[in-house]
Formats: structure tokens, C-alpha cells, sequence
């Protein structure tokens, strides 16, 4: 892996939890990791709910928005994490994949989604120690 790992998320529409990864990432990781999140089928916006979550825990995301998946994207990227997207992902030899089994906040009501964003964060966390240590 390069001296600046890159991370891509990946879920169906680009608007939750890939975008909620993506800030977390950048928020507790900085310039350390390059960070990248797209969708298979991505919204007209961000969750307004997931931005909502996010704010609560200090972390801004407004800024965001859904991108598509690319080819070129996840060759780019050292670890690709989808989240839902199925068989959308492409994959190339060398890379690390995972598939974070999370619930979708798309619908939910802010009570809904905490949980996601707080399980979001522990495996982000867990992440930055794999990726930087060393």
C-alpha cells in the first residue's frame, strides 16, 4: 500500500451511509487517508437525515454529493467498502474489498440513523488503525 492509502465507499445511491463513512473518514483521519465515496445509482442529494447526524457528532457533510460509480474510481483506490451496492462493484486483482453489512438510513427518522453513524464510526476508527499502522 502507498504512503497515502485511499479508501473508497460505495453504496447503491451515494446519499447515506457512504457519504457518512466518507466524512468520518476525513474528519478522524485528515490528511492521512485520501477519501472517496459513489453510488451505483446515485440521489439527487445527500440524506438530509444523515447530514443531520452527522452535524450532531461535529462532523459537516453538507458540502457533499452523490457521485457514480467509476471504473477509474476504484482502480484508484487501495480498499473499496461497498455497503449494498451487489454486483455493481467492479473488481480488480490487488485491491481490498469488504462489505460492511449496515442498515440503510434512507426513510428512517433521526432516532434510526444514530446508530448507523455510531457503527459507522467504530468501523471507521478500526480502519485508520489497519491502514496507518505501520
Amino acid at each position: 500500500m502507498p504512503d497515502k492509502p485511499s479508501v473508497l465507499f460505495v453504496c447503491v445511491h451515494n446519499a447515506g451511509r457512504s457519504q457518512m463513512a466518507a466524512g468520518w473518514l476525513t474528519h478522524l483521519a485528515g490528511d492521512r487517508i485520501e477519501v472517496r465515496s459513489a453510488g451505483s445509482a446515485p440521489a439527487e442529494t445527500i440524506n438530509p437525515v444523515a447530514v443531520e447526524a452527522m452535524r450532531e457528532a461535529g462532523v459537516d457533510i453538507t458540502g457533499a454529493h452523490p457521485k457514480v460509480l467509476t471504473t477509474e474510481a476504484v482502480q484508484d483506490s487501495d480498499v473499496v467498502i461497498t455497503m449494498g451496492c451487489g454486483d455493481a462493484c467492479p473488481i480488480f486483482p490487488g485491491k481490498r474489498y469488504e462489505d460492511w453489512k449496515l442498515d440503510d438510513p434512507a426513510g428512517q427518522g433521526i432516532e434510526a440513523v444514530r446508530p448507523i453513524r455510531d457503527e459507522i464510526r467504530a468501523r471507521i476508527e478500526k480502519l485508520i488503525t489497519e491502514l496507518v499502522a505501520g
